[in-house]
Protein backbone atom coordinates (compact mmCIF):
# COMPACT_ATOMS: atom_id res chain seq x y z
CA UNK A 1 0.00 0.00 0.00
CA UNK A 2 1.19 3.41 -0.42
CA UNK A 3 2.44 5.63 2.38
CA UNK A 4 -0.44 6.88 3.82
CA UNK A 5 0.65 10.66 4.02
CA UNK A 6 1.54 10.95 0.12
CA UNK A 7 -0.94 11.11 -2.02
CA UNK A 8 -0.35 10.11 -6.00
CA UNK A 9 -0.85 13.06 -8.52
CA UNK A 10 -2.58 11.93 -11.48
CA UNK A 11 -3.07 14.25 -14.60
CA UNK A 12 -5.79 13.38 -17.42
CA UNK A 13 -4.65 14.87 -20.54
CA UNK A 14 -8.26 15.92 -22.49
CA UNK A 15 -8.62 17.88 -25.57
CA UNK A 16 -11.61 19.65 -27.53
CA UNK A 17 -13.86 16.65 -28.48
CA UNK A 18 -12.25 13.87 -25.93
CA UNK A 19 -14.48 11.06 -24.79
CA UNK A 20 -15.88 12.34 -21.47
CA UNK A 21 -15.58 9.14 -20.12
CA UNK A 22 -12.19 8.27 -21.01
CA UNK A 23 -11.80 11.28 -18.22
CA UNK A 24 -14.59 11.28 -15.83
CA UNK A 25 -14.51 7.20 -15.31
CA UNK A 26 -10.60 6.68 -14.09
CA UNK A 27 -11.35 10.15 -12.39
CA UNK A 28 -14.26 8.64 -10.88
CA UNK A 29 -12.71 5.42 -9.31
CA UNK A 30 -9.47 7.43 -7.99
CA UNK A 31 -11.92 9.76 -6.31
CA UNK A 32 -13.73 6.93 -4.79
CA UNK A 33 -10.66 5.45 -3.59
CA UNK A 34 -10.18 8.67 -1.80
CA UNK A 35 -13.77 8.00 0.66
CA UNK A 36 -12.84 4.57 0.89
CA UNK A 37 -8.89 5.00 2.07
CA UNK A 38 -10.63 7.99 4.29
CA UNK A 39 -13.48 5.28 5.62
CA UNK A 40 -10.27 3.26 6.74
CA UNK A 41 -8.94 6.08 8.44
CA UNK A 42 -6.69 7.67 6.21
CA UNK A 43 -7.25 11.13 6.14
CA UNK A 44 -4.49 11.73 3.41
CA UNK A 45 -6.18 11.35 -0.15
CA UNK A 46 -4.52 8.83 -2.26
CA UNK A 47 -4.87 10.11 -5.49
CA UNK A 48 -4.78 14.37 -6.43
CA UNK A 49 -6.62 14.58 -10.28
CA UNK A 50 -6.04 17.36 -12.21
CA UNK A 51 -7.35 17.26 -16.28
CA UNK A 52 -4.56 19.18 -18.56
CA UNK A 53 -5.82 20.53 -21.82
CA UNK A 54 -4.13 22.49 -24.45
CA UNK A 55 -4.84 25.73 -22.59
CA UNK A 56 -6.59 25.65 -18.99
CA UNK A 57 -10.05 26.47 -18.76
CA UNK A 58 -13.21 24.38 -20.05
CA UNK A 59 -12.86 21.84 -23.07
CA UNK A 60 -15.84 21.20 -25.29
CA UNK A 61 -15.73 17.29 -24.93
CA UNK A 62 -17.91 15.38 -27.53
CA UNK A 63 -21.13 15.04 -26.33
CA UNK A 64 -21.23 18.42 -25.73
CA UNK A 65 -20.51 18.78 -22.04
CA UNK A 66 -17.42 20.81 -21.19
CA UNK A 67 -14.63 19.94 -18.54
CA UNK A 68 -13.10 22.26 -16.93
CA UNK A 69 -8.80 21.56 -17.09
CA UNK A 70 -6.55 22.29 -14.44
CA UNK A 71 -3.41 23.46 -16.17
CA UNK A 72 -2.28 23.84 -19.46
CA UNK A 73 0.10 21.41 -21.57
CA UNK A 74 2.98 23.66 -21.41
CA UNK A 75 2.87 24.81 -17.94
CA UNK A 76 5.48 23.69 -15.58
CA UNK A 77 2.99 23.44 -12.96
CA UNK A 78 1.72 19.86 -13.80
CA UNK A 79 3.77 17.51 -12.98
CA UNK A 80 2.48 14.10 -11.80
CA UNK A 81 3.76 10.71 -11.02
CA UNK A 82 1.00 8.98 -13.12
CA UNK A 83 -0.18 10.79 -16.75
CA UNK A 84 -3.31 9.35 -18.73
CA UNK A 85 -4.35 10.53 -21.98
CA UNK A 86 -7.77 9.80 -23.19
CA UNK A 87 -8.93 9.40 -26.31
CA UNK A 88 -12.05 10.54 -28.10
CA UNK A 89 -13.15 12.26 -32.16
CA UNK A 90 -10.65 15.18 -31.70
CA UNK A 91 -7.63 13.04 -30.68
CA UNK A 92 -6.43 13.38 -34.15
CA UNK A 93 -7.08 17.03 -34.48
CA UNK A 94 -5.20 16.70 -30.77
CA UNK A 95 -1.89 14.91 -31.96
CA UNK A 96 -2.00 17.01 -35.79
CA UNK A 97 -0.23 19.87 -33.66
CA UNK A 98 2.92 18.90 -32.74
CA UNK A 99 3.45 21.21 -29.70
CA UNK A 100 0.70 19.30 -28.23
CA UNK A 101 2.91 15.77 -28.51
CA UNK A 102 6.12 17.61 -27.56
CA UNK A 103 4.06 18.81 -24.40
CA UNK A 104 2.70 15.21 -23.46
CA UNK A 105 5.89 13.53 -24.26
CA UNK A 106 7.58 15.82 -21.43
CA UNK A 107 5.22 15.45 -18.64
CA UNK A 108 5.17 11.19 -19.53
CA UNK A 109 8.98 11.59 -19.42
CA UNK A 110 9.04 12.62 -16.11
CA UNK A 111 5.98 10.51 -15.01
CA UNK A 112 6.50 6.91 -13.34
CA UNK A 113 2.98 5.63 -14.44
CA UNK A 114 2.05 6.06 -18.07
CA UNK A 115 -1.94 5.38 -19.30
CA UNK A 116 -3.90 5.99 -22.49
CA UNK A 117 -6.99 5.32 -22.26
CA UNK A 118 -9.59 4.14 -26.09
CA UNK A 119 -7.78 6.13 -28.78
CA UNK A 120 -5.61 8.11 -26.35
CA UNK A 121 -3.12 5.29 -27.37
CA UNK A 122 -2.86 7.33 -30.38
CA UNK A 123 -1.24 10.50 -28.20
CA UNK A 124 1.51 8.15 -26.60
CA UNK A 125 2.02 6.46 -30.00
CA UNK A 126 2.76 9.71 -31.63
CA UNK A 127 5.22 10.23 -28.95
CA UNK A 128 7.39 7.38 -29.90
CA UNK A 129 6.67 5.85 -26.24
CA UNK A 130 4.71 2.92 -27.37
CA UNK A 131 7.32 1.84 -29.76
CA UNK A 132 8.58 -1.68 -29.18
CA UNK A 133 5.94 -2.28 -26.21
CA UNK A 134 2.71 -3.99 -26.86
CA UNK A 135 -0.13 -1.87 -26.92
CA UNK A 136 -4.22 -2.17 -27.36
CA UNK A 137 -6.93 0.81 -27.70
CA UNK A 138 -10.75 0.52 -29.18
CA UNK A 139 -11.37 -2.34 -31.08
CA UNK A 140 -12.39 -0.64 -33.98
CA UNK A 141 -9.25 1.68 -34.24
CA UNK A 142 -6.42 -1.16 -33.67
CA UNK A 143 -5.91 -1.35 -37.45
CA UNK A 144 -5.67 2.12 -38.00
CA UNK A 145 -2.95 1.65 -35.31
CA UNK A 146 -1.26 -0.95 -36.59
CA UNK A 147 -0.88 0.59 -39.77
CA UNK A 148 0.18 3.64 -38.71
CA UNK A 149 2.66 2.68 -36.20
CA UNK A 150 4.29 -0.32 -37.19
CA UNK A 151 6.74 -0.46 -34.55
CA UNK A 152 3.84 -0.66 -31.81
CA UNK A 153 3.13 -4.57 -31.09
CA UNK A 154 -0.90 -3.89 -31.36
CA UNK A 155 -2.99 -6.53 -30.08
CA UNK A 156 -6.39 -5.68 -30.34
CA UNK A 157 -8.11 -8.73 -27.84
CA UNK A 158 -7.14 -7.60 -24.89
CA UNK A 159 -9.34 -4.68 -22.51
CA UNK A 160 -5.93 -3.50 -20.92
CA UNK A 161 -2.44 -3.82 -21.33
CA UNK A 162 0.63 -3.46 -19.19
CA UNK A 163 4.39 -3.36 -20.88
CA UNK A 164 6.57 -1.94 -18.10
CA UNK A 165 5.26 1.24 -17.04
CA UNK A 166 3.30 1.90 -19.73
CA UNK A 167 -0.76 1.16 -20.05
CA UNK A 168 -3.07 1.18 -22.45
CA UNK A 169 -6.36 0.42 -22.41
CA UNK A 170 -9.33 -0.82 -24.71
CA UNK A 171 -12.39 1.78 -25.40
CA UNK A 172 -13.64 4.33 -22.52
CA UNK A 173 -15.64 1.78 -19.83
CA UNK A 174 -11.81 -0.38 -20.64
CA UNK A 175 -10.67 3.01 -18.59
CA UNK A 176 -12.53 2.69 -15.60
CA UNK A 177 -11.24 -1.43 -14.93
CA UNK A 178 -7.44 0.23 -16.03
CA UNK A 179 -7.98 2.58 -13.16
CA UNK A 180 -9.40 -0.31 -10.92
CA UNK A 181 -6.13 -1.98 -11.55
CA UNK A 182 -4.11 0.74 -10.68
CA UNK A 183 -6.09 1.26 -6.99
CA UNK A 184 -5.56 -2.73 -6.31
CA UNK A 185 -1.80 -2.34 -7.36
CA UNK A 186 -1.32 1.21 -4.95
CA UNK A 187 -3.71 0.23 -2.31
CA UNK A 188 -4.73 -3.40 -2.02
CA UNK A 189 -7.49 -5.50 -3.13
CA UNK A 190 -9.86 -4.46 0.00
CA UNK A 191 -9.96 -0.89 -1.32
CA UNK A 192 -10.27 -1.63 -4.87
CA UNK A 193 -13.13 -3.82 -3.80
CA UNK A 194 -14.72 -1.23 -2.48
CA UNK A 195 -14.46 0.73 -5.20
CA UNK A 196 -16.09 -1.28 -7.46
CA UNK A 197 -19.29 -2.17 -4.79
CA UNK A 198 -19.48 1.75 -4.31
CA UNK A 199 -19.37 1.91 -8.51
CA UNK A 200 -20.81 -0.84 -9.31
CA UNK A 201 -17.97 -2.58 -10.90
CA UNK A 202 -16.62 -5.76 -11.60
CA UNK A 203 -13.38 -7.05 -9.48
CA UNK A 204 -11.86 -6.95 -11.38
CA UNK A 205 -12.03 -8.07 -15.20
CA UNK A 206 -8.81 -9.53 -16.41
CA UNK A 207 -6.75 -7.45 -18.71
CA UNK A 208 -6.70 -9.81 -21.34
CA UNK A 209 -9.95 -10.41 -21.33
CA UNK A 210 -11.58 -10.08 -25.02
CA UNK A 211 -13.17 -6.68 -26.00
CA UNK A 212 -16.12 -7.83 -27.08
CA UNK A 213 -17.73 -11.61 -27.36
CA UNK A 214 -17.36 -13.39 -30.60
CA UNK A 215 -21.13 -14.26 -30.67
CA UNK A 216 -20.88 -9.67 -31.53
CA UNK A 217 -18.32 -10.46 -33.68
CA UNK A 218 -20.38 -12.78 -35.67
CA UNK A 219 -23.00 -10.20 -36.16
CA UNK A 220 -21.11 -7.40 -37.71
CA UNK A 221 -18.74 -9.92 -40.04
CA UNK A 222 -20.05 -9.37 -43.81
CA UNK A 223 -22.38 -11.52 -45.10
CA UNK A 224 -20.97 -14.74 -47.10
CA UNK A 225 -19.60 -18.24 -46.44
CA UNK A 226 -17.14 -17.85 -43.98
CA UNK A 227 -20.03 -15.99 -41.89
CA UNK A 228 -22.59 -18.56 -42.31
CA UNK A 229 -19.65 -21.18 -41.23
CA UNK A 230 -18.99 -18.80 -38.07
CA UNK A 231 -23.02 -19.10 -37.05
CA UNK A 232 -22.96 -22.54 -37.56
CA UNK A 233 -20.29 -22.89 -35.01
CA UNK A 234 -21.92 -21.02 -32.55
CA UNK A 235 -24.94 -23.35 -32.92
CA UNK A 236 -23.02 -26.55 -32.93
CA UNK A 237 -19.98 -25.95 -30.48
CA UNK A 238 -20.60 -29.28 -28.42
CA UNK A 239 -20.51 -31.04 -31.52
CA UNK A 240 -17.25 -32.76 -32.94
CA UNK A 241 -15.83 -30.16 -35.05
CA UNK A 242 -12.86 -30.61 -37.89
CA UNK A 243 -11.40 -28.31 -40.47
CA UNK A 244 -12.58 -30.83 -43.03
CA UNK A 245 -16.06 -29.93 -41.63
CA UNK A 246 -15.88 -26.43 -41.28
CA UNK A 247 -14.57 -26.40 -44.95
CA UNK A 248 -17.20 -28.71 -46.23
CA UNK A 249 -19.93 -26.37 -45.05
CA UNK A 250 -18.50 -23.37 -46.97
CA UNK A 251 -18.49 -25.57 -49.98
CA UNK A 252 -14.57 -24.37 -50.66
CA UNK A 253 -11.29 -26.44 -50.43
CA UNK A 254 -9.45 -26.78 -47.23
CA UNK A 255 -6.83 -24.27 -48.50
CA UNK A 256 -8.91 -22.33 -49.91
CA UNK A 257 -11.04 -22.23 -46.75
CA UNK A 258 -8.23 -21.35 -44.34
CA UNK A 259 -7.00 -18.38 -46.63
CA UNK A 260 -10.40 -17.00 -46.37
CA UNK A 261 -11.19 -17.88 -43.19
CA UNK A 262 -7.97 -16.34 -41.83
CA UNK A 263 -8.17 -12.94 -43.68
CA UNK A 264 -11.91 -12.22 -42.74
CA UNK A 265 -11.43 -12.92 -39.01
CA UNK A 266 -7.79 -12.59 -38.63
CA UNK A 267 -7.19 -15.87 -36.94
CA UNK A 268 -7.36 -19.68 -38.36
CA UNK A 269 -10.20 -21.69 -37.51
CA UNK A 270 -8.97 -23.98 -35.22
CA UNK A 271 -8.30 -21.13 -32.80
CA UNK A 272 -11.43 -19.23 -33.85
CA UNK A 273 -13.63 -22.46 -32.49
CA UNK A 274 -11.29 -22.45 -29.43
CA UNK A 275 -12.47 -18.24 -28.64
CA UNK A 276 -15.96 -19.63 -29.71
CA UNK A 277 -15.93 -22.10 -26.93
CA UNK A 278 -14.11 -20.13 -24.05
CA UNK A 279 -16.44 -17.37 -24.41
CA UNK A 280 -19.32 -19.45 -23.44
CA UNK A 281 -17.46 -20.88 -20.88
CA UNK A 282 -16.82 -16.77 -19.54
CA UNK A 283 -20.36 -16.56 -19.60
CA UNK A 284 -21.44 -19.60 -17.75
CA UNK A 285 -18.57 -19.23 -15.23
CA UNK A 286 -19.81 -15.14 -15.13
CA UNK A 287 -24.07 -16.38 -14.92
CA UNK A 288 -24.52 -19.77 -13.63
CA UNK A 289 -23.40 -21.89 -10.43
CA UNK A 290 -22.69 -25.17 -12.98
CA UNK A 291 -19.89 -27.02 -11.84
CA UNK A 292 -16.25 -26.98 -14.17
CA UNK A 293 -17.05 -29.84 -15.37
CA UNK A 294 -20.22 -29.12 -16.43
CA UNK A 295 -19.27 -25.79 -17.92
CA UNK A 296 -16.58 -27.55 -19.89
CA UNK A 297 -19.60 -30.14 -21.41
CA UNK A 298 -21.74 -27.37 -22.56
CA UNK A 299 -19.29 -25.19 -23.77
CA UNK A 300 -17.94 -28.02 -26.19
CA UNK A 301 -14.04 -28.12 -24.25
CA UNK A 302 -15.36 -31.94 -23.54
CA UNK A 303 -13.41 -32.09 -20.41
CA UNK A 304 -11.78 -29.66 -17.40
CA UNK A 305 -8.27 -30.44 -19.03
CA UNK A 306 -8.77 -28.76 -22.17
CA UNK A 307 -10.78 -26.14 -21.26
CA UNK A 308 -8.55 -24.99 -18.15
CA UNK A 309 -5.78 -24.87 -20.90
CA UNK A 310 -7.76 -22.84 -23.18
CA UNK A 311 -8.30 -20.71 -19.95
CA UNK A 312 -4.76 -20.32 -19.38
CA UNK A 313 -3.15 -20.04 -23.03
CA UNK A 314 -6.11 -16.77 -23.91
CA UNK A 315 -7.25 -15.12 -20.61
CA UNK A 316 -4.12 -16.05 -17.92
CA UNK A 317 -6.16 -17.29 -15.74
CA UNK A 318 -7.70 -21.05 -14.77
CA UNK A 319 -11.28 -21.32 -15.00
CA UNK A 320 -11.89 -21.36 -11.15
CA UNK A 321 -9.78 -18.05 -11.12
CA UNK A 322 -11.71 -16.38 -13.90
CA UNK A 323 -15.35 -17.69 -11.96
CA UNK A 324 -14.31 -16.46 -8.50
CA UNK A 325 -13.31 -12.48 -9.84
CA UNK A 326 -17.35 -12.65 -10.91
CA UNK A 327 -18.34 -13.97 -7.51
CA UNK A 328 -16.31 -12.43 -4.91
CA UNK A 329 -17.63 -8.94 -6.30
CA UNK A 330 -21.00 -10.32 -6.72
CA UNK A 331 -20.47 -11.68 -2.90
CA UNK A 332 -19.78 -8.06 -2.00
CA UNK A 333 -22.57 -5.88 -3.94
Amino acid sequence: MNAANKSEKIGIVVFDGCQILDATGPASVFGDANVQLRNLGIDTPGYDVRLIAPSSGPVRTNCGVSLVADHALSSNKPGCQTLICAGGSGVYDFIENKDHVRDVYRLARKASRIVSVCTGTFVLAETGLLDGKRAVTHWSHCQKLADSYPRINVDPDPIFIRDGNVFTSAGVTAGMDLALAIVEADHGRDVALAVARSLVMFLKRPGNQAQFSRHLAVQMAPAGSIRDVQIWLLENLTAEISVDRMADRAAMSLRTFNRQFKQETGMTPARYVTECRVDVARRLLEESPLPIKAVAGKSGFGDEERMRRAFRRMLGVSPDGYRSLFTNTQDAA
